[in-house]
This record gives C-alpha cells, sequence and structure tokens, in this order.
C-alpha cells in the first residue's frame, strides 16, 4: 500500500487549529469562528475514520473476505462524506442562522483574525502536502477529471477538506470584516451560513463519488483494451468475449475474463495458457491482485 501521509499531517492541523478557532470563538462571540471551529472538529473526526478504514482495508484476506478488506476504506469514506460533511454543514449553518437572528457583537476581533491568518498557514502546509500527493496520481489529466476518477477517497476527501478550509477562512475573515465595518453582527451569522452550504456542497460530491466506488467501478478503457490486446497476443487463444473488473481498493482490481482458446488444445495447454497470461497481465498491471481466466467455447453467451 502506498504512504498517506498526508492524512496524519493534515490531522495534526486540523486539531490545532480547531482547538484555537474555539478559544477565538469564546474570546469573541464569533458565530462564523464557531462554525469553522466545527468544521475543524468535522475534518478532524474525518480524518481519524480514513485512518481506520486505511487500516483495516489492509488486512490480509482469510476464510471470512476471501476477496480482501479493500473496499473497508470505501464504506468508511461513504460514512464520512455523508454523515460528517452534512451535519457539519447543517450545525454551522443553524448556528449561522440563530446568531442571523439574533445579531450582537462583542470581545475583540483582534484574536479572530490572529487565529484565521494562523489556520490560513497551517491548513496550507496541509494542502500543499496532499497535492503532491494527488499530482502524482493524476500525472497529467486535468484537476477535475482527476477528483471524479479517483479510485482513491483518502486523498480526494483530504483534498476537498482542505480547499473547503481555506474557504471557508476566507469566508470567515470576509464576515469578521464586514460586521466590525458596517457594525452589523449579521453579517457574521451570513458569514456562518455560507461556511455550512459550502460544506454541504463539498459533502454532495463526495458522496457521489464513494457512492460510486462502494457499488463498484471498473478499470479504464485503455487499461482493458491492453489487457485484452495481451490476452490475444497469445498464441493459444482466439479472442476474448467478455471481461469483467472492479476496485476493490485504490491499489487492488480483481479481473475475469471470458476467453476462446483454440481448439486443438488439451487442458493441460490451455492451464499453461492461463498461467502465461495472468503472469503476463499481472506483470504490466501489478493491482490488477486477483484475476480468473475463463475458458468459453466461440458460441457461448457469456
Amino acid at each position: 500500500m502506498k504512504s498517506r501521509y498526508f492524512i496524519y499531517v493534515s490531522l495534526a492541523v486540523d486539531t490545532l487549529i480547531a482547538i484555537f478557532k474555539f478559544i477565538a470563538a469564546a474570546a469573541t462571540g464569533s458565530s462564523s469562528m464557531i462554525a469553522e471551529g466545527i468544521h475543524s472538529i468535522i475534518d478532524s473526526i474525518s480524518q481519524l475514520l480514513l485512518i481506520w478504514g486505511v487500516k483495516i482495508s489492509e488486512k490480509k484476506p482469510d476464510d471470512a473476505r476471501p476477496f480482501g478488506y479493500g473496499r473497508e476504506l470505501y464504506f468508511w469514506s461513504f460514512i464520512v462524506s455523508l454523515i460528517i460533511f452534512i451535519v457539519g454543514g447543517c450545525i454551522s449553518f443553524y448556528e449561522g442562522y440563530l446568531r442571523y437572528e439574533h445579531p450582537y457583537a462583542e470581545g475583540n476581533a483582534f484574536w479572530s483574525y490572529a487565529v484565521l491568518i494562523v489556520a490560513f498557514l497551517f491548513t496550507s502546509v496541509s494542502l500543499y502536502n496532499v497535492m503532491k500527493a494527488f499530482n502524482k496520481e493524476r500525472g497529467r489529466t486535468s484537476l477535475w477529471k482527476a477528483i471524479t476518477q479517483s479510485k482513491d477517497p483518502s486523498i480526494i476527501i483530504t483534498l476537498l477538506g482542505d480547499v473547503g478550509d481555506i474557504a471557508g477562512l476566507v469566508i470567515a475573515f470576509l464576515g469578521i470584516s464586514l460586521e466590525r465595518y458596517f457594525h452589523n453582527p449579521r453579517f457574521d451569522g451570513i458569514a456562518s451560513m455560507a461556511i455550512g452550504v459550502m460544506l454541504i456542497i463539498i459533502s454532495l460530491i463526495l458522496v457521489r463519488e464513494s457512492k460510486s466506488l462502494l457499488m463498484g467501478e471498473t478499470t479504464s478503457k485503455k487499461t482493458l483494451r491492453r489487457i485484452v490486446a495481451l490476452i490475444e497476443a497469445d498464441e493459444s487463444v482466439v479472442k476474448v468475449k467478455r471481461h469483467f473488473s472492479m476496485y476493490l481498493a485504490p491499489e487492488e482490481v480483481i479481473l475475469q475474463v471470458n476467453t476462446v482458446f483454440k481448439d486443438n488444445l488439451n487442458t493441460h495447454q490451455i492451464t499453461e495458457a492461463i498461467q502465461r497470461i495472468i503472469k503476463s497481465i499481472k506483470a504490466e498491471f501489478p493491482r490488477i491482485k486477483q484475476i480468473f481466466v475463463e475458458p468459453v467455447s466461440m458460441d457461448s453467451q457469456k
């Protein structure tokens, strides 16, 4: 399994920032700072769940799970996307709504500004680390396409979480600044509601991607075309009739190919051909861990 050190960096940053944000919120009474503190707590919980999912997904196959535990990561990523971000978004929005309906001003904004600046610097460090991992994975693929096609939800959740953090800090800064400039506490409530809406939007994006992975995504068409070419290049093969593939984890794919072999081959020769095919596929595509080559007849409906 590849290193996911960026999750631990993000966890440390989010936990530290959450403490400072709540201290500033207590000192100033800022609704947007409370929303930002909730945002950071949500991020910390999501990182803990992702770390748990990664650890469980690395367990070796056993009698209970012969195909391994890889999809545990997809399950916990879905939980993070569906519950944690939506809950955090709704709480932030509700806190902002209460502040908008019952505006009041108190405290010294200096502490809010100081915490926001420090949080921005710390979050930038976390974002830099996850972007390094993300750029290494996506290569030359466009940003949005890489997000929607990534098979590693830990990267996407951490990335969008950090992007949301940066955006939330900017919104909170604007809310507090407008509140102080116009002497209108409602701007702080509006900022909190905006942070809540942003969290919900991020959640919906992550739910969509996590659900797709949990339900089972196939490997890319380019990879499948190359696999078919490898198989049909074998001297014992007539053609590949059908193929099925599914990601069990970011670095683990299961593949089944229904293959037509030449009529003059005996069982031993077909077995040797299957072993050659599996070896050649794994040599070029090491993430395809489990391969099943099923001999079928030309007129088979499989």
